[in-house]
């Protein structure tokens, strides 16, 4: 997708959106799990987003609030590895086709898993330090499901119910002195 795309519109064109809503869902989600959205995407039953518009009202304030921790989070993890791996931050380059951006999409998946396995060493190596040599298998390949029709409504209206849900979850945790 060209860079000037919207992220929903990237995920509605993505083999994960296809999996959220197929019957492989399990494979990428246990009982419980979902993703975090901004306000620029529809809550569904894998995705809950932040409100739109909080209006004033507390409950829904606080919980776009704890979804921004985590969001800062996130954006922490990235930092991190773009200290250790400074070729991430120099992937500011045109996507021309869909070999070059697989290309991208491998390059980090593999500085992922090398910051994985350092940490798991806890060794502090960064790729100014040079090479290093690890096995890697090869990753397996998931066929994309077929798409299955989507009924918006009712996708929208089990994405109300969840982020309701999640709501809940997240305000009695954060007044239970837990969160920020």
């Amino acid at each position: 997708m060209p860079g000037s795309c919207h992220d929903v519109t990237c995920l509605r064109q993505s083999s994960l959106w296809k999996r959220m809503h197929s019957q492989q869902q399990h494979l990428l989600f246990d009982r419980g799990q979902y993703l975090l959205g901004d306000s620029g995407y529809t809550s569904g039953e894998r995705l809950v987003a932040a409100f739109r518009n909080a209006g004033g009202d507390k409950d829904k304030t606080d919980f776009n609030t704890c979804i921004a921790h985590v969001r800062i989070a996130n954006e922490h993890c990235i930092g991190i590895l773009k200290s250790r791996w400074h070729s991430l931050k120099e992937g500011r380059t045109q996507l021309k086709n869909r070999d070059e951006n697989q290309y991208l999409v491998r390059w980090v998946r593999c500085c992922i898993l090398q910051h994985n396995f350092l940490n798991r060493r806890r060794d502090d190596w960064t790729e100014a330090d040079g090479p290093i040599e690890v096995e890697v298998e090869s990753e397996m390949q998931i066929p994309d499901p077929p798409t299955p029709p989507l009924d918006e409504r009712a996708m929208i209206a089990r994405g109300r119910r969840r982020r309701l849900e999640v709501q809940s979850e997240c305000l009695a945790y954060m007044r239970n002195g837990n969160g920020h």
